[in-house]
């Protein structure tokens, strides 16, 4: 058995790939064009109904679908090619973009909440659609040994468009209005269908005899339930998604109503965590040897909640700014770690599956968290809604810090893992240890 010597690849490296960078950008302007939108439908939903509660519903409406089809697009990813997938969900995009543009360009009086809840339903659809297949595409097109770097590079992408969208956003809604916004989105997500329409990405369609689809979802469900590793990654996942990250719906109304400013400013606030997230990032994707790497996922996971329990009391939009980007900081951690772990404890011809578990934990935990803290803010406060989720996920993590192995072992490499890499390893020895823990 060999455990994982971290990332010897460096960043130049993987930036000389041609097809890594084409799916990097891909990232990018998909997550530029995602963020706009929340923010755009967000703001809509607040002046159309002035409804903590609502603006909670769109956070839940947006990651409805995830528990519902993530297994099964985790199925598809490792079945079928995945650059055709990424083409499809890109489809529905653009007409899901091009139908709000003409009903909004037509008579804004026409919008109804039902409307923009419908929009982001589809939204989170395609997210689900496209997450298994475009992380996994990365791992075949870099490899093993390089898949922290890239992964970091991709949460920069992630939040490089986190941070552009919403602040492009605001300034349009600003200074034009929906309609105009609504224009420059359906030309972003044209100019990504344009960009995945040149996607070269490594065939693989898994073992030539392929299970009946129930039981691979049962394979896949019983390999992480044997695994302490990805038990506790899926528990913090379901944590973090249901009390910590639903707080970002909220930053518009906070900004509204608490700090006084208009979207403009509220669109720079929506962005503040993702400079952090993409500083954050930036070092990982240049570290070396990096062998804890569920330690960097635990400890960023806790920064998040005990920032979420401050940032919402200050008074000041500067102050407001700088804990949200230190927020940032520490969620690149978790963002990144979180595919990294998946993926590196998990054999290769059941990774697609995996990320599709992890999706579902995701959509389990944000849609419950996102009504729960908006029902909270509506009877009480947005400060203490969010104050009160953030501790009691603080409370909640201390059991996986103590009982999974994520925070005080190595990664150990999955089985087949060094067979299955793309890339030249010539000193790489394959290990046997599905839990991802010590032997």
């Amino acid at each position: 058995m060999r455990q994982l010597s971290g990332v010897r690849g460096t960043l130049w490296t993987v930036l000389q790939n041609a097809d890594f960078r084409l799916i990097w950008y891909v990232g990018s302007v998909g997550e530029f064009g995602r963020r706009m939108e929340l923010l755009v439908l967000s703001w809509l939903i607040l002046q159309l109904t002035d409804s903590y509660f609502q603006l909670g519903l769109v956070l839940a409406f947006n990651n409805l679908s995830r528990p519902i089809i993530s297994m099964f697009t985790g199925y598809i990813a490792d079945r079928f090619p995945r650059g055709r997938i990424l083409i499809a969900g890109q489809l529905i995009n653009v007409l899901t973009t091009a139908i709000l543009l003409s009903v909004i360009a037509y008579d804004f009086e026409l919008i109804e909440a039902w409307h923009v809840f419908l929009a982001v339903f589809v939204l989170g659809l395609t997210k689900a659609i496209e997450d298994p297949s475009r992380r996994t595409a990365i791992f075949d097109i870099v490899g093993q040994r390089r898949l922290v770097n890239a992964l970091s590079l991709d949460v920069i992408s992630n939040n490089i468009g986190k941070m552009t969208g919403p602040i492009v956003g605001g300034i349009i809604l600003g200074a034009a209005g929906f309609t105009e916004a609504y224009l420059f989105l359906l030309v972003i997500h044209l100019s990504n269908l344009a960009l995945m329409a040149r996607l070269r990405i490594p065939d693989y369609q898994g073992p030539a005899h392929i299970e009946p689809v129930i039981r691979s979802l049962k394979v896949a469900v019983s390999y992480a339930w044997r695994s302490p590793v990805l038990v506790g990654l899926f528990y913090i996942t379901i944590v973090m998604n249901a009390l910590a990250f639903p707080v970002q719906q909220f930053i518009p109304a906070i900004g509204r109503d608490h700090l006084g400013v208009g979207v403009t400013l509220v669109g720079l606030l929506v962005a503040a965590d993702g400079f952090g997230q993409l500083a954050g990032a930036g070092i990982m994707a240049i570290s070396r040897d990096l062998r804890y790497h569920g330690r960097v996922f635990v400890l960023g996971s806790t920064g998040v909640l005990l920032i979420g329990i401050i940032f919402v009391w200050s008074p000041w939009y500067g102050l407001t700014f700088g804990l949200l980007t230190l927020s940032g900081v520490a969620q690149s951690g978790f963002s990144t770690m979180q595919s990294a772990v998946t993926m590196l404890a998990t054999p290769h011809d059941m990774r697609g599956r995996m990320m599709g578990l992890l999706s579902v934990c995701i959509g389990a935990g944000t849609p419950l968290g996102a009504i729960e803290m908006g029902a909270v803010a509506s009877a009480v406060s947005i400060q203490w809604a969010i104050s009160l989720n953030a501790s009691a996920g603080l409370l909640l993590l201390l059991p996986a810090m103590f009982i999974s192995p994520l925070l005080w072992n190595p990664l150990v490499q999955a089985e087949s893992e060094a067979a299955a890499d793309p890339g030249p390893e010539p000193d790489s020895k394959p290990a046997h240890n599905p839990s991802g823990g010590d032997a």
